[in-house]
This record gives structure tokens, sequence and C-alpha cells, in this order.
């Protein structure tokens, strides 16, 4: 690949296209607003400049509404050789192209499963997408010399690419990213007539849970309208187990409640949980032992006393990355037993020249990396 264009430089296309950019990939930008093309040119993420001939692969990234009407004007245009888009639902849009005539054999629908809470070229990164997975959604005509073309795109931005039909990945985003992002949002509104003392016992659990709930209002509508056959179900499910829980707890904080109800109460409330503690456990699988899940060891060199093991654990915190273990390398440590986990105890301090590794999964360790060494330490 050696030229590109990127339609819409909002937060994944700017992403997709600082990425090409740092590959030596030509990169044209096309946006209806001109002040996003130019703070994304601005940002070192391509050129503003259209190309002189069609490009080797264009990248359609606006909302799942517009997705297909752009694809067509740019294939009439002949902007490119092949193209992509990185809506986050793939059925609807799929079905608008074929209505629209256009050539689904230089078409292969994608979505980056990536994101921040923050949008627009200025919260784009470059390594966005390193080790994330990005679906691809080739239709029976897709040509081969396309679906090599898109694969190529996803490796130039470090992704890990998932094939996929439209309508499994739709079921798929609405489960674990759509039903999501509306659980944080309506969790988020809840506290627009929270008292102020309580806003401000607001925690991590609570920031990290309602996080999402920051992103593009209109943005996420136009996402959810355009998946509302997968999504409803989900939400019906979802409103069942709410209603039990709800009638659960009134009967748990009813006046002199009957022993009998009150059991009954809990166990469904129980239940409940368990099924929670069950489903997130699919996605959490163990790190050791049989069907763990792989992981990254990242050598951190601790440098001596001045840099004891508890400021490392503490910047590891401030970066709001997981860490699933430790590994300690060199002599034994001073101070404190290790705790039952059998990690060090954070006042333990190494001697001189110790290294710590530090075990997390695959998508973590770029970012824990990237934080880390903007901290001063060392990682390898």
């Amino acid at each position: 690949m050696h030229t590109a264009a990127v339609v819409g430089t909002g937060l994944i296309g700017t992403s997709i296209a600082l990425a090409l950019t740092a590959r030596g990939v030509t990169t044209h930008l096309i946006d209806r607003d001109p002040d996003r093309v130019r703070i994304a040119a601005a940002r070192g993420a391509g050129t503003p400049e259209p190309p002189s001939a069609p490009v080797d692969i264009a990248v359609i990234a606006v909302p799942p509404s517009y997705t297909a009407r752009t694809l067509a004007d740019h294939q009439k245009a002949e902007l490119a050789r092949v193209y992509t888009d990185v809506a986050s639902v793939k059925a609807l849009p799929h079905a608008e192209c074929l209505a629209l005539g256009c050539d689904t054999t230089t078409l292969v629908g994608g979505h980056p499963l990536a994101g921040r809470e923050r949008s627009g070229p200025l919260a784009a990164r470059a390594e966005l997408f390193q080790d994330h997975h990005w679906v691809l959604t080739p239709s029976p005509d897709t040509s081969e010399s396309a679906l090599n073309r898109a694969l190529e795109l996803v490796s130039l931005c470090g992704a890990v690419p998932v094939l996929l039909d439209p309508p499994d990945h739709d079921r798929a985003v609405a489960l674990v990213s759509h039903l999501p992002h509306l659980m944080a949002t309506l969790t988020a509104a809840r506290l627009r007539e929270g008292e102020e003392y309580a806003v401000r016992l607001a925690g991590r659990g609570m920031r990290d849970a309602t996080r999402v709930a920051s992103g593009d209002a209109g943005l996420w509508a136009d996402i959810l309208a355009a998946n509302a056959t997968a999504l409803a179900p989900l939400l019906t499910e979802l409103s069942a187990d709410l209603a039990t829980a709800a009638h659960a707890l009134s009967r748990l904080s009813a006046t002199d409640p009957e022993p009998e109800a009150t059991a009954d109460a809990l166990a469904d409330l129980t239940a409940i949980l368990h099924r929670g503690v069950e489903g997130r456990s699919r996605i959490t699988p163990p790190y050791d032992g049989p069907g763990a899940r792989p992981h990254t060891v990242l050598s951190v060199t601790l440098g001596g006393r001045d840099r004891p093991l508890a400021r490392l654990l503490d910047d590891v915190d401030a970066a709001r990355l997981e860490l699933t273990g430790l590994e300690l390398t060199g002599p034994e440590l001073t101070g404190p037993d290790p705790a039952v986990t059998g990690l060090p105890h954070a006042g333990a301090t190494p001697a001189a020249a110790d290294s710590v590794g530090l075990k997390v999964a695959p998508d973590v360790a770029h970012a824990l990396t990237e934080a880390l060494r903007n901290r001063g330490w060392t990682v390898r």
C-alpha cells in the first residue's frame, strides 16, 4: 500500500490516518468540515490535498447513516481502487449500499473495535488500534484483492483482523459494545439529579462504569438506531432482570417483612449477582492453568532503592490500566513477606538493578509501556 484516503477526520478516521502516515503511506484527508481537516493535517495525519489518481484504499469514516451515500459518491468519483468503512453497524449500511448500486466487489465492510471517551481529531492516536480486534465483513461479491488490501490496512494499524458476516457482527457488538454504552449512559444520567455531596463521593468505580457516557450523543444515537434490531431484544431481557432486582429490593425494604419473603427476595437478588459473576468470567478467564488467557510480560528496571516497588505500583494505578500479576527477578526482596496471593508487598524494596515483570493482557501492553516511560521508567 502506497496511497490512501480517509473520508471523515474524527477520532477513528484521524487515528487511522496517523497510523498509515507513520508507516509511510501517503494519506489524503477528506471532510466536509475544513477545520477538522486542518487539525488532522497539523497533527501529521496526512495531506488535505486531493489525490491526483485513484488511491490504493479509501476509508469511509462517517456515521452509519451516512456511510452508504458517502461510499456511493466517492466510488462515482473514482477516489480509490478499494473501499472500506469503520461503521460500528454493518447490516444496514451494507443493505443501503446495495440499494444505491455500489460496487461491492471493491468493498470490504470494517469496524475497528477501539475508541476513547473523547471524539474529534485532537483525541486521535496512531496507536489507538494496537492489538485491538478489527472486524471485516466481506460480502460474497468482494474480490480477493480487495480483501487482501483491507487486511493490509488492519496490519498497518497494528490491529487483529476478525472476519464475520454483517448480522453476526451486529449481534456481537450489540452485546459487548452498544448495550454497555447505553447502560453507562443511563447510569450517568442518574447523576444529574443527585445530591451534590453524593456526586462528590463518586470514585473510580463510578468513573469507570460511566466513562463511555461522555461520547458524542448524536453519533451514538445514530449507532444505536442503526442496530435497533439486534439491540432491542437485549434491552428486553435486561429490563426483565432489572424488574426482578427492583421487586426483590422492594420486598427487602418493606416494613416488618415476613422471613420467608425476605429469604425469597434475597435468593432472587443473589441469583442475579451470580449470573453476573458467571458472565464476567467469560471475558476474564484466568491467566494460569487450563484455558488461560494469553498475556504479555513487561520488564521494568527499578533502578535501585530510589525507585521502590511501591512507586511503580502507584504509577501503574495512575495509568488506570489493569495489572494481572508480578514477576520479580534478581536478589530477594527486603521488607514484609509476600501476601497470600503470591504478589510482593507494596512496601518491599528490591535491591539495586532488580527488575519487575508486569503481567498484562496483550492489548494493554503498549498503553502501559508508554504510560510508564512517560513517568521515567525503563520498560522492555
